[in-house]
């Protein structure tokens, strides 16, 4: 029992170094995309957008876009987009408020189709960047 409980924690304690480390790139600027899919969940067919508040570019092929304050989703797009990066805008389309995997990024003059979406849960991330700030003040 003694055994198991000691090798539960010094899991736990590898997990959260491995998730500080990481952090902690983020948080010193070493790395600009944070690991999203980390916190993406399942891919869904879409997601109501009344106005889309924000988004931000995570690869050649991927963005989040942000609905709300805790209200983010991973949007994977074709190889189609060749600024997706470097944009200072984007729009994505919508079909009665309604971002769908039907839907397009629009990037310059690139359309680019939505292959797939995923939630973010941007609670947990926030609760393990914090968590990782507070492991490195201590540390």
């Amino acid at each position: 029992m003694r055994t198991s409980i000691l090798l539960i924690a010094a899991s736990a304690l590898a997990l959260v170094s491995c998730a500080s480390t990481g952090e902690m790139a983020r948080l010193t600027g070493e790395k600009a995309t944070f690991h999203y899919a980390d916190y993406a969940g399942m891919p869904v067919e879409g997601f109501q957008a009344y106005r889309i508040n924000g988004w931000t570019p995570v690869s050649r092929t991927q963005l989040v876009v942000w609905t709300g304050v805790n209200d983010a989703y991973l949007i994977k797009v074709w190889n189609t987009c060749q600024d997706l990066q470097f944009a200072d805008h984007v729009g994505v389309t919508s079909t009665v408020n309604r971002v769908t995997t039907f839907e397009k990024v629009r990037v310059g003059r690139d359309t680019c189709p939505i292959s797939e979406i995923r939630p973010v849960d941007i609670k947990r991330m926030r609760a393990d960047r914090k968590a990782a700030a507070e492991a490195a003040k201590a540390g």
